[in-house]
Order: structure tokens, then C-alpha cells, then sequence
């Protein structure tokens, strides 16, 4: 006769029935998507305000359905629809008013003949393009002040066309270098400066000035308060800095070269 064995049975532990349960979710975000989304229906939302209440603006490349400009103001107007209106609303009036679109190298000769400003050929190390002003061969007095103004207007159009793919700002450079009380012009430098703040938001990068000379001193504390947050753009170099740090050989530009 077969004999069972028994053996003896061993409880198992229980668990603690206060346990919290966990369950896994599994969720698919997108790091980009809706960031794009809220931009693209921002844009919408300042088209379709600039449609409903200044209708009578134009349309098409820098006009009130331009997307591109659109972007750009209210990245400047930190994401707000109303200030993006109100200030492109602004740009795109003075545009008109001032005739940008009609501004050629013909219409500027005689300014520009005097070499008082320039696009540089080349960018800077950084790939911006780059604006010149040689201050010594500005004469206020000796010039009319509209046909400075259109050139400044011109050159910074020009430069922006210049913009590679990816960049967004150019450099400026003011060569200070042989400069007298007799090229001084605040009015011109508040007119240049008004032009980047409320017509060209945030394309400016940095302003070099090159070589300041004493008597430039007590102009710049008249300037400063003139320019405002822009002040803080404005970096005092020598001519060598900006040969050294922003330019190689090939690429500086002619008037910084002697």
C-alpha cells in the first residue's frame, strides 16, 4: 500500500491593503507643436485685426497681411496682439509716408557720395551683415537732413536684404576716428536710432563704436539718454579690436583698413 506524504503549507505574506496602487500611463508630447500652434494663431489673431480695423493699410510684402513681419512684432511686443497692432500699425504708415519702397541707389547718390555710410561686402565674423558710418564725413550743417535720413533708411533696408538664412540682425559700426564738434548731430542720431526702435524692433545686434575721441565724450553723455535701452548695445573699441574679433583679413571692411 502506497503511503501520501504531507507536507506542511507555508502561508504567503500579505500585503498591507493601504498600499497605494500604481498604474503606468504612457503619453506622447510634442516638444514643439504647441508652441508653433499658439504662435501661428497669434499671427492669425493680429491679421485679422489689422483686416477689421485698418483695413486701408496695404497688403502684401511689409503690408498688414505679411506674415513675416507680423512674427517679427510680436516677438518685439513680447507675444502681445494688441501691442503688435498698435506698433505695426505704426511701421507700416511710415513706411508709406516715407516712400521705403521707393528708395533706390539712384534716389540716395548724392548723400552716399560722400561715403559718409555704407553696406559692408562681406559679413562680419558672426554672419551679420554690416552698416558703416564714418562720422568725420558727416557735415550737418552742409547737408540736407531728408536726403541723410533716406540713405539711413536705404543702407538699412540694404543690409537687412543681406541677411543669411537663419540670421536675424545686422552689425553696426561707427568709425569715430578724425571726429570733430563739427559732425556731431543729435538730431540725426535720435532720428537713426527711432528708425531701429519702432520700424526695425530688435534687428540691431550691437553698435561699435571705434575709437572714440575725447571731444566725442561730452556728445555721448547728450546721446545716451537719447537712445535709451539701446544704449546698452553701444560697445567703445579701438580699430584694431574690430579688425581682431570681428573680421579676418579678407573681410574688413576699406575704411577700417588704414
Amino acid at each position: 500500500m502506497a503511503l501520501l506524504r504531507v507536507y506542511p503549507t507555508i502561508p504567503l505574506p500579505r500585503l498591507p491593503s493601504n498600499l497605494p496602487v500604481r498604474s503606468t500611463n504612457f503619453a506622447v508630447r510634442s516638444c514643439n507643436l504647441q508652441p508653433q500652434l499658439h504662435s501661428r494663431k497669434l499671427v492669425l489673431a493680429v491679421k485679422e485685426k489689422l483686416e477689421k480695423e485698418h483695413h486701408s493699410l496695404p497688403v502684401g510684402r511689409n503690408g498688414r497681411d505679411d506674415e513675416d513681419m507680423i512674427q517679427w512684432f510680436l516677438k518685439d511686443r513680447k507675444f502681445s496682439v494688441d501691442e503688435a497692432v498698435s506698433k505695426l500699425t505704426k511701421a507700416i504708415k511710415w513706411r508709406q509716408d516715407f516712400e521705403v519702397s521707393k528708395l533706390t541707389e539712384e534716389a540716395v547718390k548724392d548723400a552716399a557720395r560722400s561715403g559718409k555710410a555704407y553696406v559692408h561686402d562681406f559679413l562680419d565674423i558672426n554672419g551679420r551683415p554690416v552698416l558703416v558710418v564714418v562720422a568725420s564725413k558727416h557735415f550737418p550743417k552742409a547737408q540736407d537732413p531728408s536726403d541723410d535720413e533716406r540713405l539711413c533708411v536705404f543702407l538699412v533696408e540694404k543690409a537687412l536684404s543681406k541677411l543669411p538664412s537663419g540670421k536675424e540682425q545686422v552689425l553696426g559700426i561707427v568709425d569715430l576716428r578724425g571726429f570733430g564738434t563739427e559732425n556731431a548731430d543729435l538730431k540725426f542720431v535720435a532720428f537713426l536710432f527711432d528708425v531701429f526702435y519702432y520700424y526695425y524692433p530688435m534687428r540691431l545686434a550691437q553698435v561699435l563704436f571705434v575709437d572714440a575721441p575725447f571731444v566725442f565724450k561730452p556728445i555721448w553723455l547728450l546721446i545716451k539718454p537719447l537712445i535709451k535701452s539701446y544704449a546698452s548695445l553701444v560697445r567703445f573699441c579701438s580699430v584694431e579690436t574690430v579688425r581682431k574679433e570681428y573680421f579676418t583679413n579678407e573681410t574688413l571692411p576699406p575704411s577700417l583698413r588704414n
